[in-house]
């Protein structure tokens, strides 16, 4: 069975090859994400963090806009105490709070058939309306990576929405390659899902993101 990394050691592994992650902080204890905060910027989110954490929005483990040190503090108390024993060990992870219009998801994905994938699709509450994603077979170039943009049906997301700028092409065909090189780098990666891949100011933004490996 394959293992899920954490979402921080997910995000910190997608990182290292380049996906665009916010700066965030894993805290043991409510006084640590006081501090956290403080440091990063309010208004914050925090999330219970571990391993074996799963469907974390679905359990009520998910604070968002967080606007000052009390409620911050609230909120670490009371997602510490959510946890469950089959949790393992968790912690908080605080992070900037960003919103944007539209939101993307990314990942890989290993098709039995032919292999590890880069995949692309729109998210958010339009995710099960349009089913509109597209995948390109591991390892990709850039120009693969804007053949697989140009595959989405949903062109118009991309480009000015609602007063925000056109989606930045240049780094989402950054995102993509950055996955491609994780999955050629680590080939015990079974899949990864970046989701969502929120657009701020038209650049995309990996807020959440879970790395499956062979255990």
């Amino acid at each position: 069975m394959p293992r899920t990394l954490s979402e921080a050691e997910s995000k910190a592994c997608l990182a290292a090859h380049g996906v665009p992650v916010l700066p965030e902080r894993l805290c043991a204890t409510p006084d640590d994400a006081v501090a956290a905060a403080e440091e990063l910027g309010y208004p914050v989110v925090a999330k219970l963090c571990g391993e074996a954490v799963a469907h974390k929005t679905e359990r009520g483990l998910v604070r968002l806009r967080l606007t000052n040190a009390d409620a911050v503090r609230e909120a670490t108390g009371a997602l510490l105490a959510a946890g469950r024993p089959e949790d393992g060990v968790t912690g908080v992870l605080v992070a900037p709070m960003v919103s944007g219009n539209r939101e993307l998801i990314a990942g890989l994905h290993r098709d039995p058939q032919f292999g590890m994938t880069v995949m692309l699709g729109v998210g958010g509450v339009l995710a099960e309306a349009l089913g509109d994603v597209a995948f390109r077979l591991v390892p990709i170039t850039a120009v693969d990576a804007e053949e697989l943009i140009d595959d989405l049906a949903t062109q118009s997301l991309l480009g000015e929405f609602r007063g925000e700028p056109a989606v930045d092409r240049a780094a989402l065909v950054g995102v993509l390659t950055a996955l491609s090189d994780a999955a050629v780098a680590d080939p015990t990666i079974v899949s990864a899902d970046v989701n969502p891949l929120i657009v701020v100011d038209g650049r995309p933004v990996a807020v959440d993101g879970l790395i499956e490996v062979e255990a």
